[in-house]
């Protein structure tokens, strides 16, 4: 009997069915990363704005107030003192008095007025949440629109009045319009006052004719 001659196959490797072994973060440097975030949170804690850092932030705050009302609060005063003019026979140009509060209403819309639209998207400095100057921003956009429209409407309509009844109508609903706007004013006011004192700011709040 003839021996076989001997098997040169491979072993026999069975395949894996385990997944291989995935490549973890080193621990270092998770607790690396933990210390990194400890500290982020420990110095936002820690870094509180002064009372003059705030009382700045406050001036600042009535400065961009200002600068995006003033372009319809100016509006407003140049209405009602070409409607006195007319009125008191200082001035005959009723056509232009008329225009001058036209463009004013039109003006104090912020669909067309850049910096009211700015106002409209004002975000309040968190250095200042607590004083809710978030109800200053709002009060200002409804002085603007619609009460200072409504004003500046009423002059309108007072100068191109044809009757004396009509005249009559518009002139009360000018006052009525106006006790509005100085009523928006105060509520403005009363909180910009209440901040400015708190931080002795000496803030002076926006001028708003009414």
């Amino acid at each position: 009997m003839v021996d076989s001659p001997p098997r040169a196959d491979p072993p026999y490797i069975p395949i894996r069915h385990t997944r291989w072994p995935a490549r973890r973060t080193p621990r270092w440097l998770l607790l690396a990363g933990l210390v990194l975030l400890v500290i982020a949170a420990l110095v936002g804690l820690t870094h509180r704005p002064s009372t003059a850092e705030r009382a700045a932030d406050l001036r600042g705050f009535l400065r961009n107030m200002n600068a995006d009302i003033e372009s319809c609060a100016g509006g407003v005063s140049e209405s009602l003192t070409a409607l006195h003019a007319i009125q008191s026979g200082a001035s005959h140009d009723t056509p232009t008095a008329i225009n001058i509060a036209q463009v004013g209403a039109a003006n104090c819309s912020p669909a067309n007025n850049e910096l009211l639209d700015n106002l409209t998207q004002f975000q309040v400095t968190e250095s200042l949440a607590s004083f809710r100057l978030t109800r200053v921003v709002s009060g200002l956009v409804t002085w603007a629109a619609p009460d200072a429209q409504q004003v500046q409407t009423d002059v309108a309509d007072i100068l191109t009045a044809r009757s004396p009844q009509a005249r009559a109508s518009a002139s009360a609903a000018l006052r009525r319009a106006r006790a509005e706007l100085d009523a928006k004013r105060a509520a403005v006011d009363s909180v910009i006052e209440s901040a400015s004192a708190a931080l002795s700011a000496h803030a002076v709040p926006p001028t708003l004719p009414g």
